[in-house]
């Protein structure tokens, strides 16, 4: 397995045509620092950028916790002046992960709270195990959401449920967050990991082209009224059907084996 390093805190390990994004500052708890905001964004420009990728994970090291969303004690030592200037590079990291062009797999354990949470929102699947513990607290330390939160939400569980969420602070562990749609699959302790990266895996197997297409018309299509949605649907079509993919994909079908994807 293949190691990339961003900066202290993040990596990225490459197994094949999936990517994970690895949130490692234990001592913190994955806090997100300046720092570390600023290596996810770099992380996931490169990802972003690498054509071989066709799915990505984001997990972490820590035994305890995804991530316990921003870093408060460094958030403690600011000035306004300089947690205005922070704020251009929070936003580069969590909108990294929102569009990476491919699709993304968080796996969750522990504490994903605030910032956390927003990142695993950010992705397109969010795997759990059951010592997860979601949430977005910000109004309880006088601000709000601010890596997606207030966006992203509602997007998974409609509006009046996002904002008794929001609005309340309140934790929400893992088999209730699994029952209000927070997270899509809840697995035994310990295996959210194994899981994500088997789903990732499964997802990889299929053409890159398609995938990141059906991702763009996913994500640009929801929230449009229907005919819109489908406007946006056959542009996503069109800027496939015609390319090498395709025809291996039909190829394939027809001769009953595995596609070997040219990726165009």
């Amino acid at each position: 397995m293949d190691e990339q390093r961003y900066g202290e805190w993040v990596a990225v390990r490459r197994e094949g045509f999936v990517a994970e994004l690895v949130l490692d500052r234990p001592k913190a708890m994955n806090a997100v620092s300046t720092g570390m905001a600023r290596s996810i964004a770099q992380a996931c420009a490169a990802l972003a950028e690498d054509g071989s990728v066709r799915a990505v994970v984001l997990s972490s090291t820590h035994e305890r916790a995804f991530c316990v969303g921003a870093d408060l004690k460094e958030r403690n030592s600011l000035t306004d002046a300089e947690l205005g200037r922070q704020r251009p590079l929070a936003r580069a990291a969590y909108t990294g992960v929102l569009e990476l062009p491919m699709p993304t797999v968080a796996a969750v354990h522990g504490y994903a709270l605030g910032g956390g949470f927003e990142l695993a929102l950010s992705c397109d699947l969010i795997v759990a195990d059951g010592t997860a513990v979601v949430g977005l607290p910000e109004v309880s330390v006088g601000v709000i959401p601010g890596g997606g939160g207030t966006q992203l939400l509602p997007r998974r569980v409609g509006a009046a449920r996002a904002a008794e969420l929001i609005f309340t602070a309140r934790r929400v562990a893992a088999a209730e967050a699994r029952e209000l749609g927070l997270v899509d699959r809840l697995v035994a302790d310990g295996e959210d990991r194994t899981e994500a990266l088997e789903l990732a895996g499964r997802i990889a197997a299929n053409s890159p082209v398609g995938l990141r297409a059906a991702k763009r018309a996913l994500r640009v299509g929801y929230g449009l009224d229907l005919r819109a949605g489908l406007e946006i649907e056959d542009a996503a079509w069109r800027s496939v059907a015609f390319f090498g993919d395709r025809a291996e994909g039909v190829a394939a079908f027809n001769e009953k084996r595995t596609p070997n994807w040219p990726g165009e």
